[in-house]
């Protein structure tokens, strides 16, 4: 199951909730667990996943040619 990042305008905080694509294709949005608002903003592109693409840790890098991975 996804988890996916949302961000509370109320408490500022950011917290991950669980739920299947489905859910998430038709709208699904949690409450905030700290303070219960239900007007939170999903965040697309947490720090997690721009960080594993931006290539901070593990991978080969762009220099080291063909095979250096395995």
């Amino acid at each position: 199951m996804p988890i996916y990042e949302f961000y509370c305008p109320r408490c500022e905080k950011t917290f991950e909730a669980y739920a299947s694509l489905r859910a998430a294709e038709e709208g699904w949005q949690p409450a905030c667990p700290e303070c219960g608002e239900e007007n939170v903003a999903r965040i697309f592109f947490s720090r997690f996943a721009v960080g594993a693409s931006a290539g901070s840790g593990g991978g080969c890098p762009p220099s080291a040619g063909p095979g250096c991975c395995g």
